[in-house]
C-alpha cells in the first residue's frame, strides 16, 4: 500500500490506467493491497496518509452496517472499510470537488458503485444532506490543526485537509450526534495534544468515549496520533488499549503495522 510518503510509480501501468480510468493531469493510481483495490490520487493536492489506514484498522463494522465517512478526501476510508468489513453500504462526504471527483472515479474503477456513494457537500450541513440517525457507523479523519498559522494559501487542498478552515471538531461532533443511530459507533483519528478538547466535545454531544489507543512513531518517542471509538448514548466506561508502535527502526514497520496495511 502506498501513502503520501515513499510512493513508487509504475509508468507502464500508469499509461494503461490513463486509458481505462479517465485519469486527469497530475493524477496516478496507487495499489491498496486489499482485495485488489486501487485509488486515484494527485500528490500535488493531497494523498492519504498512515492515519487513515490506522483508523480503518482500529474501526470495527458489521456486514449489515451503513457507514458514513465525514471528510472522505479521495475515498480511502470507505474503500478500505468495504474491503475489510463488507458493509452493506458506505458513503463518503467531501467538500472539495476535485477530491470528491477522484474518490468517485476510484469507486467506479473498483466496481463498487453499487456499494459506495461519494457526495460533494459540507460537513457542517450534513444533517441537511442525510436523514437523522441513519448510520450505524461514522468514521472521520478530521483536520488536526487549529487556526491558519503558517498557511501560505488557505484555499489549497492540503491546507483545507490539515487545518480547521472549513470545519471544526465541534462541527464534526455535532453532526455525528445527529446522523448516528442510538448505540451507533463513531471512529476517529486525531492528535493527542487536542485530546482534552476532543473528549469534552464528544461528551457534550452524547458520544461516550469507549475505546482509545495511542500511536507512537517509535517506542521511545511521544505519541503523535490517538484513535478513538465513541458510542452515541453509551454508558461511561472506556478501555485504553495497548499502545501501537509504528516503526521498529527507520523504514522498518512493526508486525502490527504490516498486518494493518495488508502486507
Amino acid at each position: 500500500m502506498t501513502t503520501e510518503t515513499g510512493m513508487r510509480q509504475d509508468t507502464q501501468r500508469d499509461r494503461q490506467d490513463r486509458e481505462t480510468v479517465r485519469l486527469k493531469s497530475g493524477e496516478r493510481v496507487d495499489e491498496l493491497e486489499r482485495n485488489g483495490y486501487r485509488i486515484i490520487q494527485n500528490p500535488k493536492k493531497f494523498c492519504f496518509g498512515m492515519d487513515a489506514v490506522l483508523l480503518t484498522g482500529f474501526a470495527r463494522a458489521r456486514e449489515s452496517d451503513r457507514l458514513l465517512d465525514l471528510g472522505t478526501g479521495t475515498g480511502i476510508i470507505p474503500l478500505l472499510m468495504e474491503a475489510k468489513y463488507h458493509c452493506a453500504h458506505l458513503t463518503g462526504l467531501e467538500i472539495q470537488a476535485d477530491s470528491a471527483d477522484m474518490a468517485a472515479r476510484s469507486v467506479e474503477m473498483n466496481g463498487l458503485s453499487d456499494k459506495i456513494d461519494i457526495i460533494t457537500g459540507d460537513i457542517r450541513e450534513a444533517d441537511h444532506i442525510f436523514l437523522s440517525a441513519s448510520f450505524d457507523c461514522i468514521t472521520c479523519n478530521p483536520p488536526y490543526m487549529i487556526g491558519r498559522h503558517g498557511i501560505a494559501n488557505p484555499d489549497a487542498p492540503k491546507a483545507i485537509a490539515r487545518h480547521e478552515i472549513l470545519c471544526t471538531f465541534e462541527d464534526v461532533a455535532r453532526q455525528t450526534e445527529k446522523l448516528l443511530k442510538p448505540g451507533g459507533h463513531f471512529f476517529l483519528v486525531h492528535r493527542p495534544f487536542r485530546l482534552a478538547e476532543i473528549m469534552t466535545a464528544l461528551a457534550g454531544h452524547k458520544l461516550e468515549p469507549k475505546r482509545m489507543q495511542l500511536v507512537y512513531p517509535y517506542a521511545d518517542r511521544e505519541p503523535n496520533m490517538v484513535l478513538l471509538e465513541a458510542v452515541r448514548g453509551g454508558k461511561p466506561r472506556m478501555t485504553v488499549e495497548k499502545p501501537l508502535i509504528v516503526f521498529r527502526e527507520p523504514g522498518v514497520y512493526m508486525p502490527e503495522i504490516k498486518e494493518i496495511y495488508g502486507y
